[in-house]
């Protein structure tokens, strides 16, 4: 056994001995659940989150170590900036040991977010299999400082798990469905993000491109999750070209 199996075999023992708790999702959610979890621990870390993306923008927040990071994941696609997103388009982990050293500026929005809430540095890395891009593992730690080459080493372990439970549990859900308890997360938010896109971008005469734009502004402004924008455009609770926006 290669010491690069050896080392999957260890983080994926740690995944499955990690305790579930009240409320975890169920299938593949539930593991990431606890894939962050141990994560999270095994990187002296604050907290962790699994985020699923596509080459067209839309998204879902898989998991979190706890709740209390997954407003930290949603507010990246708010934005349209991060480093999940970065980590996912660029396919290369983004390490960044103290924000207070470029990050500012790099995430003018999404920087001072983390710091307001304790967060001093961050680490992401991209969730990929070959040309596949499927999301991005993010890290967040309380205290300025870099990973060490055993963390980072490990940081790329659990990506590569993450990407196996990602991939087992696609393979078991029925076609056109999302992975058995991603659904909600995954599938409903796609669907609902890009048909909001559509009808903003009627409602205002412009682009796919800038009507995601448009609501992503929007969600910022009101401080409201972008896939609850896009559920209240869908619903029709807000339009685009009545002055609501």
């Amino acid at each position: 056994m290669t010491v690069v199996d050896e080392r999957l075999v260890h983080v994926n023992r740690m995944v499955a001995d990690e305790p579930a708790r009240p409320g975890d999702g169920p299938g593949v959610a539930g593991e990431l659940r606890r894939l962050c979890s141990a994560a999270g621990r095994t990187l002296s870390a604050s907290g962790a989150g699994v985020s699923v993306l596509a080459g067209d923008g839309m998204r879902g927040v898989a998991a979190v170590s706890e709740p209390a990071f997954e407003p930290l994941e949603e507010l990246q696609f708010s934005l349209g900036e991060g480093p999940c997103l970065d980590a996912f388009a660029s396919r290369q982990p983004v390490l960044v040991p103290d924000l207070s050293e470029g990050a500012m500026g790099r995430w003018p929005g999404y920087a001072p977010a983390l710091h307001d809430n304790g967060v001093r540095a961050v680490f992401a890395f991209p969730l990929q299999i070959g040309a596949a891009r499927l999301g991005a593992l993010d890290v967040f730690r309380n205290e300025v400082g870099a990973l060490t080459a055993g963390e980072f080493r490990d940081a790329l372990t659990f990506a590569d798990v993450a990407v196996t439970a990602l991939l087992d549990g696609q393979a078991r859900a029925a076609p056109g469905t999302a992975a058995d308890g991603l659904d909600d997360e995954v599938v409903g938010h796609r669907a609902e993000l890009f048909q909001a896109q559509g009808m903003v971008a009627v409602q205002l005469g412009i682009s796919l491109a800038d009507a995601l734009a448009r609501l992503r502004a929007y969600a910022y402004a009101e401080d409201k999750p972008l896939g609850d924008v896009a559920r209240d455009v869908v619903a029709r609770r807000v339009s685009f070209d009545s002055g609501q926006s």
